[in-house]
């Protein structure tokens, strides 16, 4: 993907901007990760229609690392600073995993700059994560640290660094309540895989939190849900869009409450 870098908060921060067409969306990587994965596996159809921006945080892909350890609120002020200066006003975000978690507290934060949100995969609290271990010489962990090799100005050997701090955020952060969640206006639309790192119960309880919220079980699909069905994410996020909000349905239920 062809991006440039552009100063974030006094640091240099690769930033895709491409497609047409309104409302703009906003991808946001997973932990680990970058924005590659989202671009090339939802990004080509949604950007048919929409604008769509991605950039890679601190730490990730293309974007240098600083010595600073990571924390959700320091990746939602990035993803602000990219909002305010790339689009410059409100957009669909759509967030995997660690970028779900970002898309929630920016839409706390700052709702005038959210128009409805995505979250893929997503704990709002440290306790709905199953137990996660990534060894660095099993199949995931050396296509991630492949991954990263290939795209970080820090080369590979500050990978160790980097997981490093990424798994002291997983086993202490997000802390939201649902009483957090329900400030939380935007229609946002909730989506797993069947077999996600999620608790199920952890995903109904974000989803029922949340007062426009919308609820997605992809069959037969793990965490990397949008790597394994993305012709189905994208079309799902597609029709959320530009669905009518309340969602009109023939026998509401939790909605007619």
């Amino acid at each position: 993907m062809t991006g440039s870098y552009l100063d974030v908060g006094g640091h240099s921060t690769w930033v895709f901007d491409g497609g047409a067409g309104e409302p703009p969306v906003m991808l946001l990587h997973g932990g680990l990760s970058n924005s590659d994965e989202l671009l090339e596996s939802i990004g080509g159809p949604i950007g048919e229609s929409h604008r769509v921006v991605a950039f890679d945080r601190r730490g990730h892909g293309r974007t240098a690392d600083t010595d600073a350890p990571f924390h959700y609120d320091d990746m939602a002020s990035e993803t602000i600073a990219v909002l305010e200066q790339v689009i410059g006003g409100p957009a669909v975000l759509v967030g995997w995993s660690d970028g779900g978690i970002i898309a929630l507290l920016v839409s706390m934060r700052r709702p005038d700059l959210v128009s409805r949100q995505v979250v893929i995969g997503t704990n709002y609290h440290v306790d709905g994560l199953r137990p996660l271990e990534l060894e660095t010489d099993s199949p995931i962990g050396t296509m991630i640290a492949s991954s990263y090799a290939e795209r970080s100005p820090d080369g590979k050997d500050h990978f160790e660094v980097v997981m490093a701090k990424a798994f002291a955020q997983f086993t202490t952060e997000p802390t939201l309540t649902v009483d957090d969640l329900a400030t939380i206006a935007a229609p946002t639309l909730v989506l797993v895989g069947d077999d996600d790192l999620m608790e199920l119960s952890h995903t109904a309880s974000l989803y029922e939190a949340l007062p426009a919220g919308r609820l997605a079980i992809i069959p037969g699909t793990s965490h990397a849900v949008p790597l394994e069905a993305p012709a189905a994410i994208a079309r799902v996020v597609l029709d959320f869009i530009v669905a009518d909000e309340p969602p009109k349905t023939l026998m509401p239920s939790r909605r007619n409450q």
